[in-house]
């Protein structure tokens, strides 16, 4: 029997893009019929499926690749509230190790690659003996490290996360860029690579800054910010694309709505907001200019406005935060692809297969 493809997808730091590049390299290796299964061996972020804690990223590959019957093995281990510190007092090292390798074996049996997915940076897991560099041991695997787009930074903290791997004695493929800013790519990719080469270190992709990638859906801004749905409730899963505080006049607002745009405005400014159902109601079988309305201030418009809003079917949204403060909270957003983005989907797909040398990967692997 061929050895199995063993790939570890590791990072700097949590949210560099791990999901990104396992949901293309997934795909990729299913069009060369490499036969790939996926496993998330320690995870944080969970939901619940069919009673049992699933990590998020694990159960939106099953999702995606029709393989959710496994999500136990491919999630193995989850670390909820108050584990790390039972842990500590009462460690199962061997137990939870065992878990790990068990599942793994199970999830590769008719196999011919695996992609293992990390959780943060190399040494994310050590308090309980369940690091990136541990499992990616415990595994046989050999592993990517996926960095941020700068430069000196980047390669320091690559080097630091590499020196991790090699205490373990584990072969660092390389590393792949995420997230460079248009404006730098050229400069950067041919600074890393030449930077990285002198560390012994092989650049095996540079991926470009994507504001597409990190844009929340109106169901995720609901979830993570607490905001009330005030109507618009079948729309949770458009996409915002652009932000904009409406405290300006309406005349001058109008030159700032585009495809995707959630407007911020009080509740009592009911001039900018029929602008706003006035620009989604004109492209109506188009696109979708406006993906939602946030009333600020715990404010609201009287209630033939409120019936117009209804009708319209945008999804308004009311926070009790002034405008700046909710415009700051939507900036700091982290949101990670779900199930149900498929426009995201498809977009890591092909950031992974325009960007990062899969045959390179192969070759080494």
């Amino acid at each position: 029997m061929a050895k199995i493809k063993s790939l570890f997808i590791s990072s700097i730091q949590q949210n560099a893009g791990k999901t990104t590049v396992s949901l293309g390299l997934y795909k990729i290796f299913l069009e060369k019929k490499l036969k790939p299964a996926f496993i998330k061996p320690v995870g944080q972020q969970t939901v619940s499926c069919r009673g049992e804690d699933i990590d998020k990223d694990t159960y939106l590959i099953g999702s995606v690749y029709h393989c959710k019957d496994k999500l136990k093995d491919m999630s193995p281990v989850t670390i909820g509230a108050g584990y790390t510190e039972e842990y500590i007092y009462s460690p199962v090292k061997n137990e939870l190790q065992g878990r790990v390798k068990n599942a793994y074996d199970r999830l590769v049996k008719g196999k011919e690659s695996v992609i293992i997915e990390g959780t943060g940076h190399a040494g994310v897991g050590a308090v309980i003996d369940a690091s990136n560099a541990d499992v990616a041991k415990i595994l046989g695997a050999k592993v990517i490290i996926v960095a941020g787009g700068g430069i000196g930074r980047s390669i320091d903290e690559i080097v630091l996360n590499k020196a991790l791997f090699d205490l373990q004695k584990v072969e660092v493929l390389g590393v792949i860029i995420n997230k460079v800013l248009p404006e730098k790519f050229a400069r950067v990719k041919k600074a890393l690579a030449k930077g990285l080469k002198h560390k012994g270190i092989r650049l095996l992709g540079t991926i470009p800054w994507d504001p597409f990638m990190s844009a929340p859906t109106i169901g995720q801004l609901v979830s993570q910010l607490g905001l009330q749905v005030m109507c618009g409730k079948t729309s949770m899963n458009l996409l915002v694309r652009n932000v904009i505080v409406a405290a300006m006049e309406p005349d001058n607002m109008v030159n700032y709505i585009s495809d995707g745009t959630l407007v911020l405005t009080s509740g009592d400014r009911v001039d900018n907001i029929m602008v706003a159902v006035s620009a989604h109601l004109v492209t109506k079988g188009k696109k979708t200019q406006v993906s939602g309305i946030v009333l600020s201030g715990g404010l609201m418009p009287n209630v033939k406005i409120m019936d117009l809003l209804k009708k319209s079917r945008i999804p308004i949204l009311v926070s009790e935060e002034d405008t700046y403060t909710m415009a700051g909270q939507i900036d700091n957003l982290i949101c990670k692809i779900q199930k149900t983005d498929t426009e995201k989907i498809s977009e890591a797909r092909q950031l992974v297969r325009e960007h990062v040398d899969v045959e390179q990967i192969l070759k080494n692997l």
